[in-house]
Order: C-alpha cells, then sequence, then structure tokens
C-alpha cells in the first residue's frame, strides 16, 4: 500500500528482457536507502517487487501482463520515473490510499494553464466514469491527486509547481499515456451500491 506522495524521480539505465516479461535496473538515489530484497517500490504507480541491490541501483521484474496493461512497456533508458516506499504502519498519509494495481492507461487530451497551477485533461473510458468523482481522488503515475472536473470522457486534475517538480508530469505532453488507478474507497462503495441494488431486486420479485 501507498500514498501517491512521490518520494524522488528515479532514472531507468537498463531494459532486460526475461522470458516472463523485462527486468527494469533504475538508479534510485533516496529510494534504495533501507531497501531489502522483495520490498514492494510503486514505479509510476506500478507496486513492483526488489529483485536486485547493488547501491543506489534496484532491479524490477515486469511480467507480460503488467506490461500490457500499463506505460511500463513504453519506457526507454534515461527515462525519468516516479518512486515511492510502500507505507509502513508508523507513516503519514499525505495523500490517499493507492494499491498500486492500476485499473487502465490514459492518454493525455490537453494540457492547461491556470490560476490553480498546470492541469490535466485525461481520458475516462465509460466502464470506469461511475468511479470518478469532482474532489475525489485519483492517482496518475503513482501521484495522488485531486480530481476537479469530470466530463463524460474525461477528467481534469491540476498540479501545483511543487509537484510538477518532484515529478514526471514537468515533462508530459499531450498525447503521453499514465497509468490510472481509482480510488479504492470508489470502488467499495460501487461494488457495495450494486449489490443492495441486486438485492433489492431480489426482494422485489421475492427470490429472498
Amino acid at each position: 500500500m501507498f500514498t501517491g506522495i512521490i518520494e524522488e524521480k528515479g532514472i531507468v539505465i537498463a531494459i532486460n528482457k526475461t522470458r516472463e516479461g523485462v527486468s527494469l535496473r533504475i538508479k534510485a538515489d533516496s529510494v534504495s536507502v533501507d531497501v531489502k530484497l522483495g520490498d514492494s517500490i510503486a514505479v509510476s504507480g506500478v507496486c513492483l517487487s526488489v529483485t536486485d541491490i547493488k547501491e543506489k541501483f534496484l532491479s524490477f521484474d515486469v511480467i507480460k501482463e503488467s506490461l500490457k496493461k500499463t506505460t511500463l512497456s513504453e519506457l526507454k533508458i534515461g527515462d525519468s520515473i516516479n518512486l515511492e516506499r510502500s507505507l509502513k504502519v508508523d507513516s503519514k498519509i499525505g495523500g490517499h490510499f493507492v494499491s498500486g494495481h492500476i485499473d487502465y492507461k490514459a492518454r493525455i487530451e490537453k494540457i492547461l494553464k491556470g490560476s490553480e497551477g498546470t492541469g490535466f485533461k485525461v481520458f475516462l473510458p465509460e466502464e470506469f466514469s461511475n468511479l470518478v468523482a469532482e474532489k475525489g481522488s485519483i492517482a496518475l503515475d503513482g501521484v495522488s491527486l485531486t480530481v476537479v472536473k469530470v466530463e463524460k470522457k474525461s477528467f481534469t486534475v491540476y498540479l501545483i509547481p511543487h509537484t510538477l517538480k518532484i515529478t514526471t508530469f514537468s515533462n508530459k505532453k499531450k498525447g503521453d499515456l499514465l497509468n490510472v488507478e481509482i480510488d479504492i474507497l470508489s470502488k467499495y462503495l460501487a461494488r457495495h451500491a450494486q449489490k443492495t441494488d441486486l438485492q433489492h431486486l431480489l426482494k422485489k420479485y421475492q427470490y429472498i
């Protein structure tokens, strides 16, 4: 479990194909401190396990399914990625609970400049439209953000200058892909609502 508060931008220094997918090697000056083999790290929002540690360099195995569902398949040597270590029991939660399990990849439809900061208008598929709400939380490339506006096929978030600086969003362009994780609370609420509706129908037609 993570908070969506990015600790640093790591640098991809090697990408090697494996039978199961690829192995990533990442330079991480801060996140590598006190990390042990098997620890979970959010890599641009994707929960991965550390498979090798050499000083400030961490390795991760990424299976084909993860490559298919996330932007990790787009990485190139030299790219920056957002990194966050997993929560500890005594950790402060500055963002929201982020699982590191990506729901879908979304294209940036528009970049906005305004008094609130820099905005990103992001594609929203119909299947997830009922799970994203204005003022609700969402994680993009592992960054905990607040949804400012929801439209039929998109939603908009704004980033303050500090967040832009310490994350990979400073390099994002229109058309780039993002890893999107819907707020886990929204999923549970939607699931509960579906179950409640089903129970109501069953009672109505005397099945229970």
